[in-house]
């Protein structure tokens, strides 16, 4: 579906910021530094340990939303006779934090870094992930440095990590990077991101891989008030995505090999599952055709259309299950008889975002250890089987808080509102109670529970009355005209 904007009217700001603070406080959201984690950020921010390597010289680049301050991942790429190298740097965190410290215990308190309409509460204090330890431009910084050959398809042929000490040169944004590539005036690093990333997207393919290109629905400010958009991912979102994901597959096969590590895993979704798509896809007229293997059917959608849009928000059920596999063999603890994420259809480690998420410094120091031929530090053994129960919290707190806000949102932008119509396209029905589904507005940006009398026609445009809208109880519910 398009993407759609609706403001809320300025007035209305300071009562979402302080229904916000409220929801934060419910959640129990540490928003609050401990003194003694402030202390120890500052000293360790003045002198981090810096490794021996310098790379300063390799023209790094960083690629993130607009604003953006905790920049974990900055990268360079170049052409190597037939195929190519691709330099990653991720931001060294353990250069700055101490195990068992104060910094340490509190990210292990908060996990992820939580993303509010009016605020981030950020894993690590802003003097690290937003100064100290983030990848800005111009700035010296310790980091880990992949490295990652490929071959003129853009298959890996070799793939290595170092510490190195490196300096970004550039801090880009997704829109400028499509632009000059559209535009044809991309720079030669540029030019080549776009062109590996399309041979790691035809990788991906070949590898039975999918990445379900669905609009994202986002709080965002503007005007001094927020807005709620749908975004729909340009191809230089991809192109990003598949440097940080060939760097995730590469860390999951070092720490596989080494039998050591802490993987990011999705089971394949049954075939009743499957069974199932097949039904939505006859009720929505899109043709599946019984020989065609599902990742291709997939890309032959195009998400412009309603029923096509509505068939892949169907398909966000096979990703349910994702979790995080902690093992240790030397410990007893075998990795999984599968240990591979079924939509990459490879083994995966979340490796490139250490600033914002507890997990991927563990995988980021194995992966050090074992590329440089050390052992594993013992602070990463002792913890190790604790992390994915504290990483499968954090995700769904996580997850609590954006449904949270878009819910919000939601509701003080229909606020007063009850009674009014809409036009609207159902998205998702109950099969066991077909009267009940949800629908996606076309404006403003609100996808919301939807009551029918009768069965609700999925994947159909439809209007409907709003009934209820509630930010006391962040609730937002339709009924068919």
């Amino acid at each position: 579906m398009p993407r759609r904007h609706l403001r809320v009217r300025a007035a209305e700001t300071a009562r979402i910021n302080t229904e916000l603070a409220e929801l934060r406080s419910r959640l129990e959201i540490r928003t609050e530094w401990p003194a003694a984690v402030l202390a120890e950020a500052e000293r360790t921010a003045s002198l981090p340990r810096l490794p021996e390597l310098d790379a300063t010289d390799l023209e790094l680049f960083t690629l993130d939303p607009p604003g953006s301050l905790d920049l974990d991942q900055a990268m360079h790429l170049a052409r190597r006779g037939s195929g190519y190298r691709v330099h990653y740097a991720i931001a060294d965190v353990a250069a700055f934090v101490t195990p068992g410290g104060a910094v340490d215990a509190e990210a292990h308190r908060r996990v992820q870094t939580l993303y509010f309409p009016d605020r981030n509460v950020p894993l690590h204090p802003a003097r690290l992930s937003e100064g100290a330890a983030s990848l800005l431009p111009g700035e010296r910084r310790p980091a880990l440095l992949w490295q990652l050959d490929l071959d003129a398809d853009g298959a890996v042929l070799l793939a290595d990590v170092r510490r190195a000490q490196v300096r970004s040169h550039r801090r880009l944004e997704y829109a400028g990077v499509q632009r000059a590539v559209d535009a044809g005036t991309a720079d030669p690093q540029l030019a080549l991101l776009a062109e590996v990333g399309r041979l790691r997207e035809a990788q991906e393919q070949a590898r039975g891989g999918i990445s379900l290109p669905l609009p994202e629905q986002e709080v965002e400010t503007a005007d001094g008030g927020y807005r709620l958009a749908y975004r729909a991912p340009l191809p230089a979102d991809g192109w990003n995505a598949q440097i940080s994901l060939l760097t995730g597959m590469a860390a999951a096969e070092l720490m596989l090999d080494a039998g050591v590590g802490l993987l990011r895993t999705l089971p394949a979704a049954p075939e009743s599952a499957y069974a199932r798509l097949r039904r939505v896809a006859r009720a929505l007229h899109v043709d599946w055709p019984d020989t065609m293997p599902y990742p291709e059917m997939i890309r032959s959608l195009d998400p412009a259309r309603t029923a096509d849009a509505a068939f892949l928000n169907e398909c966000t059920g096979l990703l349910r299950g994702a979790g995080y596999r902690a093992f240790d063999v030397a410990r007893g603890v075998r990795p999984p008889a599968d240990p591979g994420h079924a939509a990459l259809a490879a083994p995966y480690a979340h490796c490139t975002a250490p600033l914002r998420r507890l997990g991927d410094r563990y995988a980021q120091e194995i992966c050090a250890a074992v590329a440089g031929g050390a052992d594993v530090p013992g602070w990463v053994q002792e913890a190790l089987a604790a992390v994915p129960a504290l990483m499968e919290g954090g995700d769904r707190r996580a997850h609590e808080v954006e449904r949270a806000c878009v819910d919000l949102v939601e509701a003080e932008l229909l606020r007063g509102r009850v009674g009014e119509d809409f036009e609207a396209v159902v998205i998702d029905v109950d099969e066991r109670r077909p009267h009940l589904g949800t629908v996606q507005l076309r404006e403003p940006a609100v996808v919301a529970k939807c009551d029918g009398g009768g069965r609700l026609p999925l994947g159909e445009r439809i209007r409907v009355r709003l009934t209820v809208a509630d930010p006391t109880t962040r609730t937002v519910r339709f009924a068919p005209v």
